[in-house]
């Protein structure tokens, strides 16, 4: 059954942060997709919640207007009357995840809507093989990667089959083939009659005319990107990796990995959700036990600072220059100027930084290894979620800021589009080991070794 969604005159306002959405109207008739664009910090986020109804029985704050799923008004239908029409995957799916294994995730939902055993069954067999995660049935969802953990929330949403499907960012963590699978599941269930509406910023893998776009107030442009003063940090780094062996449990990811990382560059790691990407990273900060050799030129540990996946693990001061200065004798003023200036920090001084939105989040993340002088490089998992073309510039230009300082610079990450702009060289990652390495463009022109890794270059980075 479809479901129309509808809001008129929408607007909230958080307790602590003022206005999360300006009065705005939308309406997405029954069997529409729609994909919702727009800045970060515009309301994206907030609209998706108001769609679903967590606003106003979620949140604590000062709604305005009118939001109807069907005939149901939100503010006066119970939050389980919504939850039977509308899904809802949020931007950190880690948040959403609540079972013990996968197939216990893929059941929760259907078991709630009283459906038969054998049909609930049926639509796990189904998730589990549309997704990819029938290999992954029985491990823990937080043992899960980012983008196999976001694969499982959305083959969780689909699996109920609901009217409607609001999705929050879908394509963030996702590599760029599970990322084009997603979009044709979209179009199939658009087919079938379900109301979906996609917020997001990798906007171009919707296409087609049957997808309509609503854009949010508010735009970027190249004069509002910030021109701080050169990096005060200097470097001449370089960091060796032999015969490096490596797990996850009892799995292996890799099992002789040699790479030499040079100061001077900015280097992507790219490779299919799982594939060791994050781990990799967190065996270079010494996070994580391994096999081989790492070292850097003088034979000694590299010192690497980690910019976690998910921001929210490296935050808990009261304040964003509280969590900058945290437990640091003598700040450099010179690096913490720069930081909050290269960044967009800046007027977020006195900010609590769970308040944040997601990319400032992770742009608070990196100004706080920053902070700390690591003495080789820096290590970005996934820099760019949850960020607009503009931040994701803020990010690639620290990025360069960094490298052309002589850190060595490694960001594991998805998005193929800030890699072909902001990365001197790239690295594939497929089947435990390195399937190619040379200059971005260089590799994104060689389609045998995509095809190796099981991913794909979207059309409009082709050579």
């Amino acid at each position: 059954m479809s479901i129309a969604l509808r809001a008129e005159g929408l607007s909230y306002a958080y307790p602590q942060q003022g206005l999360g959405l300006a009065a705005t109207d939308f309406a997405a008739a029954a069997g529409e997709t729609w994909v919702v664009t727009g800045p970060s910090g515009c309301g994206k986020s907030t609209l998706a919640r108001c769609l679903a109804g967590l606003i106003p029985h979620l949140y604590r704050g000062q709604m305005g207007g009118r939001v109807w799923v069907g005939d149901l008004r939100t503010d006066q239908a119970e939050l389980w009357q919504l939850a039977e029409r509308v899904g809802l995957v949020f931007q950190n799916p880690a948040l959403q995840c609540l079972a013990s294994t996968v197939e216990e995730e893929l059941a929760f939902g259907l078991e709630n809507l009283g459906l038969p055993r054998a049909e609930i069954a049926s639509r796990i067999a189904t998730g589990l093989e549309r997704f990819g995660l029938a290999e992954l049935a029985g491990r823990a969802p937080h043992t899960l990667s980012g983008g196999e953990q976001q694969r499982l929330m959305l083959a969780a949403a689909l699996a109920r089959e609901p009217g409607a499907l609001v999705l929050d960012e879908p394509l963030s963590m996702l590599d760029s083939a599970a990322a084009t699978q997603f979009v044709a599941d979209v179009a199939a269930l658009a087919a079938q009659g379900a109301t979906v509406v996609v917020c997001e910023h990798r906007d171009a893998y919707f296409h087609g005319g049957a997808v309509r776009r609503y854009a949010m107030p508010g735009r970027w442009s190249p004069a509002d990107l910030p021109h701080p003063p050169p990096l005060p940090l200097t470097a001449e780094a370089e960091v060796l990796i032999q015969g490096l062996a490596l797990g996850h449990g009892e799995r292996r990811l890799f099992a002789n990995l040699d790479l030499r990382l040079r100061g001077g560059e900015v280097v992507a790691l790219v490779g299919r959700n799982g594939v060791g990407k994050t781990t990799l990273l967190r065996a270079l900060a010494g996070l994580h036990p391994h096999g081989g050799r790492i070292a850097a030129a003088d034979g000694a540990r590299p010192e690497l600072g980690l910019m976690f996946q998910n921001p929210d693990w490296q935050i808990f001061n009261p304040t964003v220059r509280d969590e900058m200065r945290y437990r640091l004798a003598s700040p450099d003023e010179a690096l913490y100027a720069w930081a909050l200036q290269a960044l967009g920090l800046g007027a977020y001084e006195q900010t609590p930084p769970l308040l944040l939105s997601e990319g400032e989040k992770k742009r608070l993340a990196l100004a706080i290894l920053l902070m700390r002088r690591p003495r080789h490089g820096v290590l970005l998992d996934e820099p760019t979620l949850g960020q607009d073309d503009g931040h994701r510039a803020i990010m690639g230009g620290a990025a360069r800021a960094l490298a052309g300082a002589g850190y060595v610079v490694i960001a594991a990450t998805h998005d193929l589009d800030w890699a072909s702009r902001y990365a001197d060289r790239l690295i594939l990652l497929g089947r435990g080991r390195v399937l190619d390495d040379g200059p971005t463009a260089e590799v994104l022109g060689h389609p045998a070794a995509w095809r190796e890794a099981g991913l794909v270059v979207p059309p409009w980075l082709r050579a």
